[in-house]
């Protein structure tokens, strides 16, 4: 039975989307019918959590996953050396970077090359050139590259110079969150759901900009989640004076997204760029509209059953919250091209797209 070791490396808690999908594709291949044995290499913290979503032995490496000189050492030089120690035929690394060279092939996923497509949006310069160099590296001496959307395909190929060829576009999937109940919708009025760190890419500011455009007796609230300490958000929401509509939330737990969840009116994203957007596919699953930046990526993901906007047009992002909010119609009609939409993506057809990967891999080995 072939052996892959699974770089966990990254696996700490705190990475979001790239969490959600390691998580959730080794949970789906677990229930799978899979040839392989999974050996996962797990960062210190990741070694503290539950793992019981993976299908395999879990090694702890003793490597931290916060610390990003550690990380990056263990990515370029420790993977390898594990994989030699199991005996590995072949190394997944599901978050963007991995080792810079091994003696057996490697399947890189890499999520998004936003460190080179939109630089001016990366919040951390002096982070900036080492990942690249270390994306550069990993890409090189990956047997082939997964990637989530053709758009971050078409990147890895200009900016990483990875052929076309040696590149496998798989698609994220996502699901409603457990206790979901939209028979609440509207429960706290008219709110607009945004989810997400504060990276600059994000364009969170563009929401506030919008919802302040809006005349006060037609303005929904909108509730902006996944921030971190000192919100950058909230100098915004000061000079604009929206402070009673515009709530700034934290990381909030489980049972506070299934209630977000229930009675938002519908989800917003302004992104400039993304690589995928599982959120927009967990709101469709859930039966909440959604309203999209006109971006590629989100075109891809969201089909005919969004509403798409300017991201650098307020007046437009306006314009599509005030229509959202004042239409029983149209967010019904949304609501049914979402389920539709949403069934188009599962983590099931990840799972085994990913293992047609790495039999293509083994077999041409």
């Amino acid at each position: 039975m072939p052996r892959v070791l699974v770089d966990l490396l990254s696996y700490s808690g705190t990475k979001g989307g790239m969490e959600t999908y390691t998580r959730e594709l080794y949970a789906a291949i677990g229930r799978l019918e899979s040839p392989y044995e999974f050996v996962g290499y797990i960062s210190r913290e990741g070694a503290a959590l539950d793992t019981s979503w993976f299908p395999g032995r879990i090694v702890e490496s003793g490597i931290s996953g916060e610390n990003r000189f550690q990380w990056a050492w263990g990515e370029l030089t420790q993977v390898a050396r594990a994989a030699d120690r199991e005996r590995a035929d072949l190394i997944h690394s599901p978050a963007t970077l991995g080792p810079r060279k091994t003696a057996v092939p490697t399947v890189l996923t890499i999520h998004d090359v936003l460190y080179f497509s939109h630089p001016e949006h990366m919040s951390t310069p002096l982070y900036t050139e080492p990942v690249k160099w270390m994306e550069k590296q990993a890409s090189r001496n990956a047997a082939r590259v997964i990637t989530i959307s053709p758009t971050s395909a078409s990147e890895i190929t200009k900016y990483l110079h990875v052929p076309g060829e040696r590149i496998d576009v798989v698609p994220l999937a996502g699901s409603a969150p457990d206790g979901v109940d939209r028979a609440r919708e509207g429960e706290d009025g008219p709110l607009i759901l945004a989810m997400g760190n504060r990276r600059p890419h994000k364009n969170w500011a563009a929401l506030i900009r919008a919802i302040a455009l809006v005349p006060e007796g037609r303005r929904a609230r909108i509730v902006i989640t996944g921030g971190r300490g000192d919100d950058p958000l909230a100098p915004i929401v000061e000079e604009y004076g929206v402070g009673e509509w515009v709530d700034l939330r934290g990381w909030v737990d489980d049972d506070e997204v299934a209630r977000l969840y229930s009675v938002a009116t519908a989800l917003a994203i302004p992104s400039f760029a993304e690589g995928f957007s599982l959120p927009t596919i967990e709101a469709m699953a859930a039966g909440i509209p959604t309203l999209l930046s006109d971006i590629d990526v989100h075109r891809y993901v969201g089909g005919d059953a969004a509403r798409y906007f300017d991201p650098t047009d307020d007046t437009d992002l306006a314009r599509a919250i005030t229509e959202m909010t004042a239409s029983a119609p149209l967010r019904a009609q949304m609501v049914e091209a979402g389920y539709a939409q949403a069934a188009c993506f599962s983590w099931d057809r990840t799972a085994s797209e990913t293992l047609a990967v790495f039999d293509r891999v083994l077999a041409r080995g």
